[in-house]
């Protein structure tokens, strides 16, 4: 398998631009996927600059229904007219940073007949299954983080049922693709146990201190090898890495193998 970051907060190189969001461009088992779209065109843009061809894309994935990983979808659609995109039937609910921002999708998108609508669980195919996990038992609490959605008119703090997880099963391995782990990086890794994971830990607001070390000394106990990025933060990243063997961080224009 081979990932190509195409929009993260970093870049690994000045000629590549970065952006607050996330978009990764996967191989794997003779399929092509986006995953993610950054917050704008920047993905586009940098594909172009990488030598890869979006137009022949197999499927797209989005992760969740915030701005800085499906801004770039009306792109994607003018440059790609024939991948499905898979998409949480919840993903174009109003989401909120807290009261005033406005941090979701753009819902005149929302009719397009190229999305495939997922719930629980979906099987694209015998590698590559979607999951919501949204009955699942939690081991550690949901934290909204302020975020926040739009129920009956009102803001209320998120629960983030619109987020899926991407989990491709190659070479008996098993690879978890999460864009931003909003429902806690330590409830995933219960539920999925997998052998890599790639994805943010939402850590970015958390201080440096003993309790993001004891986060890191227990993900250090994890049998999973984490390639994690954007809100995770680049701080609480660089605070993690002495505790963990485990931990790398990957940037636009990055491409690596697994």
């Amino acid at each position: 398998m081979k990932i190509t970051v195409l929009a993260e907060n970093t870049a690994c190189r000045s000629e590549i631009g970065c952006e607050h969001g996330l978009s990764l461009f996967i191989e794997t088992d003779g399929v092509s996927i986006l995953f993610d779209t950054g917050q704008s065109d920047l993905f586009s843009e940098n594909a172009d600059k990488l030598g890869i061809d979006l137009s022949k894309v197999t499927l797209a994935v989005l992760s969740h229904g915030h701005y800085d990983h499906g801004g770039g979808l009306k792109r994607f659609l003018e440059i790609n007219r024939i991948a499905p995109i898979y998409i949480s039937r919840y993903a174009f609910e109003s989401h909120y940073n807290g009261t005033e921002k406005y941090i979701g999708l753009d819902t005149e998108l929302k009719d397009n007949k190229r999305f495939i609508f997922t719930g629980e669980e979906y099987k694209i195919n015998d590698s590559l299954t979607l999951y919501s996990k949204n009955s699942c038992e939690k081991i550690r609490p949901l934290l909204s983080s302020g975020l926040k959605t739009l129920s009956d008119g009102k803001l209320i703090p998120e629960d983030f049922r619109h987020e899926q997880y991407l989990l491709i099963n190659e070479n008996g391995k098993r690879i978890l693709i999460s864009g931003c782990s909003h429902k806690g990086i330590f409830n995933i890794i219960n539920w999925f146990n997998p052998d890599v994971l790639i994805g943010g830990f939402h850590f970015m607001k958390l201080p440096l201190d003993d309790t993001l070390a004891e986060y890191a000394k227990e993900l250090a106990s994890c049998p999973t090898e984490f390639f994690t990025c954007h809100c995770t933060g680049v701080e609480q990243y660089e605070f993690m890495k002495p505790y963990m063997k485990n931990l790398n961080y990957i940037k636009t224009g990055m491409t690596f193998e697994i």
